[in-house]
């Protein structure tokens, strides 16, 4: 068994150089370690030294995680000396109030979703089906662009576990959905590659009494025990994507970059700024799957989220004004706008509740 990374990684000093799929120093057996790091940023690989016989494949552990992924492949050099990286801390003292900013349209075709529920060693992650097609815009999009992948990060301890932090503080888990832009690209990769080819819309999660509708369905015990191992998977239908945004939210927008390899700049990010719930069983629920296959030791899937990245200079904008807890919105700018929406007669209004960074509150008229 090996893996191939490429670009090539020293090991040894200069009069003693090993390049991972090099076959070198065939006079002695190679056994090296980083014992000083996290278990979670390891991995043994094999490389083939066939200079003895009784030595012919010794194993070297390499750093692989996130720290390391722009060192380890050419490809990655973004994660590493990239200026728009993911994920940020948002301080709402430097959120700018875009008053222009449209609300964000959600259009599923009046069908249900239906996908495959998956277990990718790292997060739990949704991929929907091709039909019926999901597609997101309005906000800070240009166009319009399709859902390809629902993704969900959750800590090992409730406050921690969500990638982005708002004033500092994270959250237990984060929901992302990763669209791309089906108007100027073909697919994912090659959205992932140009300018304005991704869109990701995050939620976050707090553990509480109550549980989103949404994501009840995909935590409840018959469904996330079907996943508990790598690589499981499990065919979910009849989802209501509608019922996973709260009945009235605000947004905060920036631009960044995937927050895994390639670490590529070319992502809208758009927060929710009201967190979704799910309660303390369906968290340890998520706790107890595994990173490895059942064959392997079990290691929590929790905890594997990127740490914060430099937001630097870049502008953070948002549907709502924090500095002004008084102002009064309008409801239908504060929903999520589809087919299935009720929309407030004209002239109607909800009053925003700012404490801290909390949202508007549910219009009168839903």
């Amino acid at each position: 068994m090996g893996t191939t990374i490429q670009g090539g990684l020293e090991l040894l000093g200069k009069d003693s150089k090993i390049l991972l799929g090099i076959r070198i120093l065939p006079l002695m057996c190679l056994s090296l370690s980083f014992r000083f790091l996290p278990s979670s940023f390891r991995r043994v690989i094999t490389i083939p030294v066939q200079h003895s016989r009784s030595c012919l494949v010794q194993p070297i552990c390499v750093p692989t995680g996130p720290p390391f992924w722009g060192l380890v492949n050419a490809a990655w050099s973004l994660c590493a000396v990239g200026k728009r990286q993911s994920p940020v801390d948002v301080e709402l003292k430097r959120v700018l109030y875009d008053p222009f900013l449209p609300p964000l349209r959600l259009s599923t075709g009046g069908e249900k979703l239906r996908g495959t529920l998956y277990n990718t060693g790292r997060h739990v992650s949704f991929l929907p089906a091709s039909h019926p097609v999901v597609n997101v815009s309005g906000g800070p999009l240009l166009y319009s662009h399709r859902l390809s992948e629902l993704r969900l990060l959750f800590g090992a301890r409730d406050g921690t576990g969500s990638e982005h932090q708002i004033n500092h503080q994270g959250f237990s888990a984060e929901v992302q959905l990763i669209h791309f832009n089906q108007e100027l690209y073909g697919n994912l990769s090659a959205a992932s590659r140009g300018p304005n080819g991704l869109a990701i819309l995050s939620l976050f999660v707090n553990v509480a009494g109550s549980s989103n509708s949404f994501l009840s369905r995909l935590l409840n015990r018959d469904t996330i025990t079907r996943i508990s191992y790598k690589n499981d998977a499990y065919f979910l239908q009849d989802l209501s994507l509608e019922l996973l945004f709260p009945e009235s939210f605000g947004f905060i927008t920036y631009q960044g970059s995937l927050s895994t390899p390639p670490c590529s700049e070319t992502v809208t990010w758009i927060l929710i700024d009201r967190a979704l719930n799910i309660t303390s069983l369906q968290m340890h629920s998520l706790r107890l799957l595994s990173q490895n296959p059942p064959s392997q030791i079990f290691q929590s899937l929790s905890g594997n989220g990127r740490p914060l990245q430099p937001l630097a200079y870049r502008a953070l904008r948002g549907n709502r004004d924090p500095r002004h807890p008084e102002r009064r919105c309008r409801g239908p700018n504060y929903r999520l706008h589809g087919m299935l929406n009720v929309y407030c007669p004209p002239g109607l209004d909800t009053v925003c509740t700012y404490s801290q960074w909390y949202p508007c509150v549910t219009p009168i008229c839903a």
